[in-house]
């Protein structure tokens, strides 16, 4: 076992009071935003930096969820019949709006989630991109299609797109703009409502987004907002739903696909991970160690597609492990409502219990601290550093299981393959990262990987941003795809409208069975002769 002793990580003693902007007026008026009922208890939740008071929020019962979906069916049919691009206007003044207003935004993800503020940005701009890309891609993927009919010329047949009808979208705390608002959208352009669970944690970041919809020109039942524990209101959400759109953990998403497939209706399922990065023997180091530094700690590793494993080759290994380590090192880590820091918090304390528990149980079973290692209460109630391990083994939890925060475990190897073994040596098969000079080789080994995004030289924004492409796991990952056409289409049912004209499949009068399929058969031959699909 290898311990180096970390350096102090930078940082700086900073006002974590709460922005003029999130004032108990503004908070109280998201709050309000969330369907209840007349009597309904209230649940606070508080900032991450220092624990200061935010809001009250309304508990929603099951009778209460119920309702909502009453309300959403009723509003759905008249969102449904308003023409396509009419909701594409809508999409685009929301997209204008959370640019102008950004900074409430950035201001509530900080103090709700504790991540930084750059790390809160990438939100806005996700969030911005989605929207414009939905309001302008929706009327081509939704318009009807032609497609090729049984005989060429005698059978006009189209697919048409038909909204689910009301969805459910529950989604996380670690992204509580991106998750919420960005499953949302697309749902909301093929002609669905919406009844949302965002966590509870991070419900006002939600409410902002759904705020700003209803500014926009959303009519206010098409999106609604219910708080509540899943084990309250989790039944009445799936019991509703025409679809279901959940991102979380792996467990709780093979509840929910269960609870659907008994409903036989449809689910799409963003889940865990264990990410891995492979550093091929051709790599420019100094864009590697950048890019590693990107790939493990943003928002304090709380992000779904991050990087926990790297894997790196022999000849680079002691270079790249001491660059990155004291690249590490030098990050600024602490709370604060502006642009100063690099790393910021984890969000709650079972998240700090998890990272603590799962590096602990590394430590004692052998493994070597780089960098970091230990919780910084100095800082906040949930700071916990930048973490470097190396000479991880199988014995370990975090050796296969998600940590789900500012945590990386180096590995040696000694070919390609090798590497790309060990990759793919787990249940999930969420992102990864492949890093070298030459491009086609390096996409070559992302071809190889079990994922469903693999970005190069990059860890994960590429494949994130690529919102043309569609962005989803494998295996205990999940099930399902956002962004592109996938993500839109999922929120629909597709219709096969098909008109046969003049002559069908059975025989004219007069032309004997025999004699009809002799016919047919010539013509399936000149078909092929032809190359007809």
């Amino acid at each position: 076992m290898t311990i180096v002793e970390s350096a102090p990580m930078t940082d700086e003693m900073t006002s974590t009071a709460l922005p003029s902007r999130l004032s108990s007026p503004f908070l109280s008026s998201l709050a309000g935003l969330t369907a209840a009922g007349a009597d309904a208890t209230t649940t606070g939740t508080k900032a991450v930096y220092n624990g200061e008071a935010l809001a009250e929020l309304p508990v929603a019962t099951p009778d209460v969820v119920t309702a909502a979906f009453a309300r959403a069916r009723r509003a759905q049919g008249m969102w449904a019949a308003t023409p396509v691009h009419e909701r594409a206007s809508v999409l685009r003044r929301f997209h204008d709006l959370v640019l102008e207003r950004q900074e409430e935004a950035l201001d509530l993800m900080q103090a709700e989630n504790g991540k930084t503020r750059r790390d809160a940005f990438l939100e806005v701009m996700d969030i911005a991109i989605t929207a414009r890309y939905y309001a302008r891609s929706a009327e081509g993927l939704l318009k009807p299609q032609r497609r090729r009919g049984a005989f060429p010329v005698l059978t006009h047949t189209t697919e048409l797109r038909h909204p689910k009808g009301v969805v459910t979208v529950i989604s996380p705390w670690n992204y509580p703009l991106s998750m919420a608002a960005g499953d949302a959208i697309p749902a909301l352009m093929a002609g669905n409502a919406v009844v949302q669970k965002p966590d509870t944690q991070t419900a006002l970041t939600a409410l902002w987004a759904l705020k700003l919809m209803r500014e926009a020109g959303l009519p206010a039942d098409v999106w609604q907002m219910v708080v509540g524990p899943g084990s309250s209101i989790g039944d009445a959400l799936i019991q509703g739903a025409d679809y279901v759109m959940f991102t979380g953990s792996t467990a709780s998403g093979r509840r929910i696909a269960a609870d659907a497939g008994k409903r036989l209706i449809g689910a799409s399922l963003e889940l865990g991970g264990k990410n891995a990065m492979i550093v091929l023997p051709d790599a420019d180091l100094d864009k590697t160690v950048r890019g590693a530094i990107a790939a493990a700690f943003p928002s304090a590793g709380q992000l779904c597609v991050s990087i926990e494993r790297m894997y790196v080759p022999d000849s680079l290994y002691d270079e790249f492990t001491r660059r990155f380590a004291a690249d590490t090192k030098r990050l600024r880590m602490g709370g604060a409502y502006d642009w100063s820091m690099d790393v910021g918090s984890l969000t709650t304390p079972s998240q700090l219990a998890t990272v603590t528990r799962h590096v602990d149980d590394a430590v004692a079973k052998g493994a070597g601290v780089l960098a970091g290692g230990r919780a910084r209460p100095d800082l906040g109630p949930y700071f916990y550093e930048p973490t470097i391990l190396t000479d991880v083994t199988d014995a370990m939890t975090l050796h296969a299981g998600e940590t789900f925060g500012p945590v990386v475990s180096v590995y040696r190897y000694t070919t390609v393959d090798d590497a790309v073994r060990m990759a793919n040596d787990s249940s999930y098969g969420l992102n990864a990262s492949v890093w070298g000079r030459n491009g086609a080789r390096a996409r070559a080994v992302a071809s190889r990987i079990h994922a469903g995004t693999v970005n190069v030289n990059e860890a994960f924004a590429a494949a994130w941003g690529s919102i043309d492409a569609p962005m989803g796991g494998m295996g205990d990952s999940g099930l399902g795809r956002r962004h592109g056409a996938d993500g839109l289409l999922k929120y629909t049912e597709s219709q096969t409208v098909a008109h046969q004209r003049i002559q069908g499949f059975t025989a004219p009068d007069g032309v004997a069975p025999d004699a009809w399929a002799r016919t047919l058969t010539r013509g399936l031959r000149v078909l092929q002769r032809l190359g007809a699909k």
